[in-house]
């Protein structure tokens, strides 16, 4: 339990910033996932449609410093790379 008047309001502010982050880190792995399975079904309008979701969703999260500036940027050139090549395989 917090002693102090402002150790109580960190403590608030800690359980929703948290719960903020949590959702938000749900919601790329998600954007993510529907990617990925797209890709398996080599369905083309919906690889380009989940890309763009996820590549947003990724780099909100990243504004909010949810993720690191440099691992947003990572995940995102890699989800490029792999629209890329499902592109290559489907043409």
């Amino acid at each position: 339990m917090a002693s102090h008047k402002s150790a109580a309001k960190r403590a608030r502010q800690t359980i929703v910033r948290t719960a903020r982050n949590t959702s938000l880190r749900s919601c790329v792995r998600t954007a993510v996932k529907a990617f990925v399975a797209a890709i398996a079904a080599a369905e083309g309008e919906k690889i380009d449609a989940t890309f763009a979701h996820a590549s947003r969703q990724i780099r909100k999260a990243a504004s909010k410093n949810v993720l690191h500036k440099s691992a947003a940027s990572r995940h995102v050139s890699r989800l490029a790379k792999a629209r890329h090549k499902a592109q290559a395989v489907s043409a």
